[in-house]
């Protein structure tokens, strides 16, 4: 029997219809930015087997072949830290006078093991909609977008004004040496710059991808490790006693766990709540909004702590992150230790906070040592009308009703470095992260394609705005 045309078409339609979705192809210019992002990821840059000396060449190589001479490119490696180079780009300015503009990004990325991952963390994948792989969240994404913005500038013939200036970074996820400190303390002139805009204040999107907010980061908490040790004689199994160097930790940091410290607040912070309490609605946004006008609501901070993120907007935080003890499994443990990760909250101290946690334990035999860390944040940049505005603009184009919303970064940053010393540091990406963070720092690190090439859009026409 002979099926009508009709019918073979409907069937054939309908089977086209029923097929997975096909990630759509990326514009020449978002394609050229992937193979920048993709080779970056592809470089393997921890702290233990990487380079970012290998990165920053890699990258200077793609701004020479877009035009810049070897005078506005400044590979900067010290002979104590081969692996652990900086670069940093200049587009010049027609305006002597105009202060530049700096754009920082780290190269470096924490731990992967491949036994861990599903996918192998050093190869740059897309799949089901997702760019996978180490460092595509933290902070490959924004250093692929610097890079890719300075190599644009210059092949359109943009003139800026103002100087624009790019730093690549490393050692920003904890390592001994960090770049942007060195940057700072021995090449001053070279990033000198009125305000830069780094890694934090990412957007945030829920499981559907619908946008929440656009963030930006005013300020920021400082990591502190403290160093938690009980000795003991301790002697043969056989013979239990009471006074067990384990036990006595446990007990301590027991003690740490059930406690909160006191609820503060920045302009940042009460600025965040004060905005998405009315976005976020219900009883949490209800108490976002209490608490933004009054800061002694401690019923509604009650409830905004329960929050895991929107707790650390309210306190500092203290955490155990690591144990060792023993040295024999019929021996009573000699040495008992601990790493506790604190986030101070601005205005804190190491100092202060370590006195805390030793009076909050009450025992003289676990001993509070302050390991050496990152700067204190200093006090939070205002966001002033010359930071903000290209900023709202930019954001109301590409998503009309999604707030900006100033924030309190609850990690760390090099912003640590730059603020204090008189360059004000913001965080500002233009992408938007999931709520589980996009998994950075975790196994099978990802970031939404769409969110990526959506970020770049914008934070290029952020900047190009700054310098014009």
């Amino acid at each position: 029997m002979m099926v009508p045309m009709r019918m073979i078409v409907g069937a054939a339609m309908a089977a086209l219809l029923a097929l997975p979705a096909v990630a759509q192809s990326p514009r020449p210019d978002q394609a050229q930015y992937r193979d920048i992002f993709k080779e970056l990821v592809e470089i393997n840059t921890t702290l233990a087997s990487g380079s970012c000396t290998l990165a920053a060449e890699k990258m200077a190589a793609r701004l020479r072949s877009a035009g810049y001479p070897a005078s506005d490119l400044h590979l900067i490696v010290t002979p104590a830290n081969p692996k652990e180079g900086s670069l940093v780009a200049v587009l010049p300015g027609s305006d002597p006078k105009a202060k530049a503009v700096l754009v920082l990004a780290h190269l470096d990325v924490v731990e992967a093991r491949r036994e861990d991952w599903s996918r192998d963390p050093f190869r740059f994948i897309e799949e089901d909609g997702y760019f996978y792989g180490r460092g595509t969240a933290d902070d490959k994404a924004q250093a692929a977008i610097w890079v890719d913005m300075l190599a644009r500038f210059k092949k359109e013939g943009f003139k800026p004004r103002r100087t624009l200036k790019m730093a690549l970074t490393c050692g920003e996820e904890g390592a001994p040496f960090n770049g942007a400190r060195h940057l700072m303390n021995d090449h001053r002139a070279l990033i000198d710059a009125e305000f830069a805009l780094n890694e934090g204040g990412w957007g945030r999107m829920d499981e559907s991808g619908k946008r929440i907010y656009v963030g930006i980061n005013a300020g920021e908490k400082t990591p502190v490790n403290y160093r938690l040790e009980v000795t003991n004689p301790g002697g043969h199994s056989m013979r239990p006693v009471k006074d067990n160097a384990i036990y006595r930790l446990a007990a301590g940091l027991l003690k740490i766990g059930a406690h909160d410290f006191p609820v503060q607040t920045t302009d940042s912070s009460l600025g965040f709540f004060a905005k998405m309490g009315p976005e976020l609605g219900g009883a949490m946004g209800a108490a976002m909004t209490a608490f933004a006008k009054n800061r002694t609501d401690m019923q509604a901070a009650a409830i905004i702590a329960a929050d895991p993120a929107f707790n650390a907007m309210l306190r500092t935080t203290c955490v155990t992150t690591l144990l060792d003890a023993g040295h024999a499994n019929n021996a009573l443990p000699q040495r008992a230790g601990a790493n506790v990760n604190c986030r101070i909250f601005p205005g804190g101290t190491p100092e202060q906070v370590g006195t805390q946690l030793s009076e909050l334990m009450d025992d003289p035999e676990i001993k509070v040592t302050t390991a050496k860390g990152r700067n204190a944040g200093g006090a939070a940049p205002p966001l002033t009308d010359a930071v903000m505005k290209p900023i709202i603009a930019a954001a109301a184009r590409h998503w009309p009703g999604v707030p900006v919303v100033p924030m309190l970064e609850i990690g760390a940053t090099d912003a640590s470095y730059l603020t204090p010393a008189g360059i004000p540091t913001y965080g500002f990406t233009g992408i938007f992260f999931e709520p589980d963070g996009s998994r950075l720092h975790g196994l099978n690190e990802r970031v939404r394609v769409r969110a990526v090439y959506e970020g770049r859009d914008l934070i290029t026409e952020v900047v190009r705005d700054y310098v014009k």
